[in-house]
């Protein structure tokens, strides 16, 4: 039997669909880049709504870059516009408070996959032989 979300998920998943597509479509600064919407955490009591946003760049991004400052600085400016329009998308009676964040977790997760090439090489996991252990016979 599948587990049963609770509402705190349901209304989180929501929330980061619905300002994937305003993001993309509503927000019209040149100093946003090219954002994706990672995850959303909100609150027990539906007060907050934590988002966690990463970039789409070729180098490695951290939260004290320029482009992240700036692109957070446009999403913080339009948090107020983008709950009003998230009252109107969604049928809740309160709508959380957006808190934007840099979301580190794909740097990390490329960083130490560079440590473990490093560590082990560039050769698979599990050694394969021609042979599948199955004989023609």
């Amino acid at each position: 039997m599948p587990k049963e979300f609770s509402r705190v998920e349901r209304v989180a998943d929501q929330i980061q669909k619905e300002l994937a597509v305003m993001v993309q479509r509503e927000i019209k600064d040149p100093r946003l880049g090219m954002v994706t919407i990672n995850a959303v955490k909100v609150s027990r009591d539906l007060g907050y709504a934590d988002v966690y946003i990463s970039l789409l760049t070729t180098e490695e991004l951290t939260e004290a870059d320029p482009v992240v400052q700036d692109s957070l600085g446009v999403l913080r400016k339009a948090a107020g516009f983008l709950r009003s329009q998230l009252g109107r998308a969604m049928k809740l009676r309160v709508i959380p408070q957006l808190r934007f964040h840099f979301d580190t977790l794909g740097g990390q997760s490329r960083r130490i996959d560079s440590l473990i090439d490093r560590a082990v090489g560039r050769k698979p996991a599990v050694g394969r032989s021609d042979d599948s252990g199955e004989s023609g016979d």
